[in-house]
């Protein structure tokens, strides 16, 4: 069979999959619209977590920065992976344990306050938002290439699937979903890892084969090879990094504590019984991630390997299939600047004439490595699951803190549950159309537009969460004037540096990097911004009136771990 016809199999199954979960563990009540019915197992959970966590950016994006970026790629796997440590020891078990269904929920019973509630509110609609438009861009260039339809008819059919499960089984449907899609996945991930791995250096395992000796009779290793193949092409060393320490660490600390405030992976935590069931789930799902993020290298290595040997100083049209079908999708193009029918890959970007866009390399892998059509299909299907899944935690985030915390907390008190449940399918309706709007104009590749999301929750949430927890004496005038001056100071950052809306339209032009502030990229200043955050919610703090005396004992006895109760909405 065909690619595209073992594509539609493949997809039809797991899509087909995915409904009939969602029918099958439908929501009947707020509950278990929100949190499962907090009944969920940990291993289930540790899935669901995982595949919530591992977005489109993880599967289709990361391992494509990381080839195109080296070195300097490693700032992802560094900072994904350690502020999920940071997430699961500091802070979900803490608030599992205060038993509230959302972040606005925790910020606004924790600072006593209907505006700490609301601005925090809007962080999660911003943070979700600019998050879910890098997953439903994911979803577009999967669908694009592999089903041969428009991005834009991608981004809506993606739409159409994500509505009907996340809006008929909010949490409990998700949740269940998403073990099933971790299970694709990561298979999906593995196996052209594998193939490739045994294929290039006779190592099965993708970790080792990236360090080991080709298997071509070279005597070379595959790093070696890859470096010398860029070299020779003018590019840096794969393995030299050309960002200053300053940016790595500024991205990898944003990125760490991004990853603590993001709303929708916090969420999950409140979807166990226990307190110790939400640390050995967050335990599991740092396993199961791990197998990906350890992956992600070795594939990076072996795609950009085989697409330099594929492409440059090749002529043109004895190109394989696998090139012809991308460039229909226009996230490759060739200009023949020279007329001489070959393809000039170099680092010189006036002689340069192949612009290839990072999110294609892991969907594109398997066909340069001319794997079985059932391979390259499983990919596909593997990269839609990525990107539906953490699509549907977001927008249970959106509709959530929509329905529960500003319909139900502060306009109308007395919403009865199927009220305030049917609001929150009405809210996800909404946010599903707004995504698919930034789906199908997307501010960037997945990654980039990912890693901006993480920067505005380190702005915003991270702050007022690690001070609402570990100092009793946070009151709501600091944690509000902190959350508001992070996020403004990280949106105009983004929007002055990444889209020149404050920069006379700058943002595109070669060389801007050096007007960032103290060198530090869009990317990474929410380690800034967070830093700000810190310093206003505490100066704001020292003038103005200590937190009553019964919240100070609230947060004394959720650093207690005992005792805990299940969430609760009241």
């Amino acid at each position: 069979m065909s690619v595209q016809v073992w594509t539609y199999v493949l997809v039809g199954i797991t899509f087909a999959l995915y409904i009939g979960i969602a029918i099958w563990s439908r929501a009947g009540s707020t509950k278990d619209f929100y949190v499962a019915g907090g009944g969920v197992s940990p291993l289930a959970n540790g899935m669901a977590t995982a595949a919530d966590w591992m977005s489109a950016a993880s599967f289709i994006s990361m391992a494509g920065i990381i080839a195109f970026a080296g070195y300097d790629g490693s700032v992802y796997l560094m900072g994904w992976t350690g502020g999920y440590v940071l997430l699961a020891l500091l802070l979900a078990p803490y608030l599992r344990k205060f038993g509230k269904f959302t972040v606005p929920d925790f910020i606004g019973d924790r600072y006593y306050s209907k505006t700490a509630r609301i601005v925090a509110v809007i962080c999660a609609l911003i943070v979700s938002f600019t998050y879910v438009a890098g997953q439903m861009r994911g979803v577009g260039v999967v669908f694009s290439r592999f089903l041969e339809v428009d991005i834009n008819t991608g981004v809506v059919i993606g739409m159409v699937i994500v509505l009907f499960y996340a809006v008929l089984g909010g949490m409990k449907g998700i949740t269940y979903t998403q073990v099933a899609q971790y299970c694709v996945l990561i298979f999906a991930f593995m196996v052209p890892a594998i193939f490739i791995s045994i294929q290039m250096t006779g190592n099965p395992v993708p970790q080792l084969g990236m360090g080991s000796k080709l298997n071509d009779g070279s005597g070379l290793y595959l790093l070696e090879k890859l470096n010398g193949l860029s070299t020779e092409l003018g590019f840096a060393e794969y393995t030299e990094g050309k960002k200053s320490i300053m940016d790595v660490f500024m991205i990898t600390l944003a990125l760490m504590v991004g990853t603590a405030g993001l709303p929708h992976v916090i969420v999950r935590f409140f979807t166990v019984k226990r307190v110790k069931d939400a640390r050995k789930s967050a335990g599991l799902a740092l396993l199961l991630i791990a197998i990906l993020y350890t992956t992600a290298p070795a594939v990076s290595v072996f795609a950009k390997t085989n697409l330099i040997n594929t492409v440059n100083e090749e002529e043109y049209t004895n190109m394989p299939v696998w090139f012809k079908n991308w460039e229909e999708t226009g996230l490759l193009t060739f200009n023949d600047k020279n007329q001489d029918g070959k393809i000039q890959y170099v680092a010189d970007k006036k002689a340069n004439e192949l612009v290839i866009d990072n999110d294609i390399m892991v969907l594109a892998n398997p066909e340069i490595a001319n794997l079985p059509a059932w391979v390259i299909a499983l990919v596909a299907a593997g990269g839609l699951a990525a990107a539906l899944s953490t699509a549907a935690g977001l927008l249970l985030v959106i509709s959530s803190s929509v329905s529960h915390d500003l319909i139900k907390k502060v306009f109308v008190p007395n919403i009865s549950d199927k009220g305030e449940l049917w609001a929150a399918r009405g809210a996800a309706t909404v946010a599903v159309v707004i995504a698919g709007y930034f789906g199908i104009n997307p501010p960037g590749f997945v990654a980039a537009v990912v890693a901006l999301a993480f920067g505005l929750a380190a702005a915003s949430f991270f702050p007022a969460i690690v001070l609402g927890i570990f100092y009793k004496k946070m009151n709501k005038e600091g944690a509000i004037a902190g959350m508001v001056v992070g996020i403004s100071l990280m949106l105009f950052y983004m929007l002055k540096f990444k889209f020149g809306i404050f920069d006379g339209g700058k943002a595109a032009v070669p060389g801007l990097e050096r007007d960032w502030w103290f060198g530090i990229s869009p990317e990474g200043f929410g380690s800034v911004a967070m830093v700000v955050n810190f310093i206003v919610s505490i100066v704001i703090n020292k003038f103005t009136p200590e937190p009553p005396q019964e919240v100070q004992e609230i947060v004394e006895d959720i650093r207690i771990p005992s005792g805990a109760g299940e969430a609760s909405s009241h």
